[in-house]
């Protein structure tokens, strides 16, 4: 088993704040421009089949299929799911959400997409290597996918952890465990172990008094990352 229940129920206990743009997690609808900038600057997702893994209340999900992607959404917070397919309501797009593992995902999906994306979940997980491999087996040869997460640093303790939740308040109390962050070199070393070939790699910046953020090349705090399935 690679979830942890705590986590689950982090998410679960914030179901309710997804949609709200003033809520616990205006900082991910800040960033998500971002994100969706990058993922479309290597790949024109129109019509790709896209797997959004941790999709959450389907913030990044719903932004790649108003592009034209044929999204897919899957989380184990099952209250998050629920508010995702509700959205769906208002947004009048088109997404399949299921509140399934991974491993059990991959299980009937093997080789079915063109594109994986895993925004700040890797962070949240016992074991990322188990998370890699199974996306392996869910991409399409040459397939692409697109990871962030924290880099594991004294800068990114002291402005992921105690300033973002603490001090600016810009993300729940209690939502990061420092001790799973993850070294760029550490995931570089787990992507090429399984199978996959990094192409980019940028940080997120963000400036809590204009609430924007950017793209830049200082990953020592939030970073992402492009790489293709070699074979």
């Amino acid at each position: 088993m690679n979830h942890d229940q705590n986590e689950i129920n982090k998410f679960n206990n914030l179901a309710h704040e997804w949609w709200n743009l003033d809520g616990e997690f205006q900082t991910l609808h800040q960033i998500n421009p971002i994100r969706l900038e990058f993922i479309k600057s290597h790949i024109d997702i129109a019509n790709k089949k896209i797997l959004d893994i941790g999709c959450g209340g389907g913030i990044l999900s719903e932004a790649m299929a108003k592009n034209g992607a044929i999204v897919t959404g899957i989380d184990l917070a099952p209250q998050s799911i629920e508010i995702a397919k509700l959205h769906l309501y208002e947004s009048n797009l088109d997404i399949d959400y299921q509140c399934i593992t991974v491993e059990d995902f991959a299980a009937t999906n093997s080789g079915d997409y063109d594109v994986i994306t895993c925004m700040e979940m890797l962070e949240h997980v016992s074991n990322p290597d188990y998370v890699i491999k199974n996306c392996y087996k869910l991409l399409k040869p040459g397939g692409c996918i697109f990871l962030s997460t924290l880099n594991r640093n004294i800068v990114s303790y002291v402005l992921g952890v105690i300033a973002a939740e603490y001090l600016l308040k810009l993300i729940p109390k209690g939502t990061h465990e420092y001790k799973k962050f993850i070294k760029p070199s550490e995931l570089r070393r787990i992507l090429a172990l399984n199978g996959f070939e990094v192409y980019s790699i940028k940080g997120i910046g963000y400036n809590p008094l204009s609430k924007k953020a950017h793209l830049t090349n200082n990953v020592s705090v939030n970073y992402i990352l492009s790489c293709k399935k070699t074979c």
